[in-house]
């Protein structure tokens, strides 16, 4: 553990954008991955199942990312796949620690995403950005509430990604502490 904040990574959204409207996004590459958890959701045998899910990836998000002054760890329903399909691709080497999320997509009481209360369990009161394309207001006061460190939650477009003008907020808010 180090004394840097977390930066908690969410892969579809951030990382693979999506809901993009072009299937050519300047410097993305496309891939066809086949992560347990999507393939749990498709009929055995069918088309989709076989091909796999389209996943688009920038090669130079890793070098980003590693570059910003943060321990960088996955907030994924990709989980440890994570660091076999999407790290190698990106330009992240080693693994890096995942939240292990107790139930996928558990319906939250208060109406909060259902990655919000894990994390802050998973954060365990250390500063951390966290960087999703799901984040609503509800789940930022919630954090403000409920945790006692720093926090930075960046909705990310699931249309574009991470853009530039995100690397910079996330690099100015971890110089700010």
């Amino acid at each position: 553990m180090t004394d840097r904040p977390l930066l908690l990574l969410d892969v579809d959204g951030p990382l693979n954008p999506y809901a993009a409207y072009l299937p050519g996004m300047r410097g993305y590459t496309t891939h066809r991955l086949h992560p347990a958890n999507w393939l749990a959701r498709q009929t055995p045998g069918s088309r989709r199942h076989r091909r796999g899910l389209r996943v688009r990836l920038h090669p130079g998000h890793g070098a980003r990312l590693t570059a910003l002054p943060y321990e960088l760890a996955w907030a994924t329903t990709w989980m440890h796949q994570a660091n076999d399909m999407i790290g190698p691709v990106i330009g992240l080497t080693g693994d890096l620690p995942v939240i292990e999320w107790p139930e996928l997509f558990a319906r939250d009481p208060d109406g909060l995403y259902w990655k919000t209360r894990p994390l802050l369990e998973w954060a365990a009161g250390r500063p951390f950005a966290w960087v999703d394309d799901m984040i609503t207001d509800l789940d930022t006061t919630h954090v403000t509430a409920h945790h006692d460190a720093p926090a930075l939650l960046l909705r990310i477009h699931p249309r574009r990604g991470l853009r530039e003008a995100d690397f910079m907020a996330l690099e100015h808010w971890a110089g700010q502490l």
